[in-house]
């Protein structure tokens, strides 16, 4: 399901914008849309550290490392403390 939401801004800028999405084949409300979904992929710390878990997951199961070498890895250090 989506929402609405009503956003002001001024009139040369949403004049801009209409421009903009008519040369792109697009709605304005596409638009905004596809800027908020990019400003908050690029500033959202969560998505910045799932993204780094995916990565470091697959380069450690290239390199053959199990779930079970990285409990066995924490243990060791932890009883070295």
């Amino acid at each position: 399901m989506t929402t609405q939401m009503i956003i002001r801004m001024n009139p040369e800028l949403k004049e801009k914008l209409n421009r903009l999405a008519k040369t792109e084949g697009k709605t304005t409300s596409q638009m905004v849309r596809e800027l908020i979904e990019s400003y908050i992929t690029e500033h959202d710390i969560s998505s910045y550290v799932d993204s780094l878990w995916d990565r470091v997951g697959k380069k450690l199961k290239t390199r053959g490392v199990t779930p079970a070498s990285i409990d066995k890895a924490v243990k060791d250090v932890r009883k070295k403390r």
